[in-house]
């Protein structure tokens, strides 16, 4: 209890908020736990106190920024004449179209360069991962990544043509 009470003062003493302090102490307490799941940690106390600092100094900077790039609440005509960031319906069948002509084109290439494509660009995994798990080499991924892209890019200018 004493080990919390001074990590929470360590806290309030960076960020001058009692809820933010011990919000930040129970995200300290967490990551420690997470790390302690992984690997040993020799000095509990000395990691949480660093964890929390950083955790406090990380909050602080988020505030600095966010205060420097929002806008007042209080002044709602600022936003007077700001366009509004929506899509027209027009917009929206336009990219409803493209997405079409892509998977049109994505379904036109063979089953590994598809693969790869989805695995590299959707679920962002590196060539050598994508090699590994398809039992290729990595320069095969990466021709098969350069055609699958170059199929796609065409078959988009293609429709942008029309």
């Amino acid at each position: 209890m004493n080990e919390r009470r001074s990590l929470i003062g360590s806290i309030l003493r960076i960020v001058k908020d009692p809820g933010i302090a011990e919000d930040l102490s129970q995200e300290a307490y967490l990551r420690a736990q997470r790390t302690s799941e992984s690997q040993q940690i020799s000095h509990v106390e000395g990691f949480l106190h660093q964890t929390a600092r950083n955790l406090a100094l990380d909050h602080l900077r988020r505030s600095k920024t966010r205060q420097t790039y929002e806008m007042d609440s209080g002044a709602p005509e600022a936003l007077d004449g700001m366009p509004a960031d929506v899509y027209s319906l027009e917009n929206a069948l336009i990219e409803r179209e493209r997405f079409r002509e892509f998977r049109s084109a994505l379904s036109c290439l063979p089953a590994r360069a598809q693969t790869v494509i989805v695995l590299s660009r959707i679920e962002e995994w590196p060539n050598h991962r994508i090699a590994k798990h398809l039992d290729v080499s990595e320069r095969t991924v990466f021709n098969d990544l350069k055609l699958a892209m170059a199929h796609c890019r065409d078959a988009l200018h293609r429709l942008e043509q029309k």
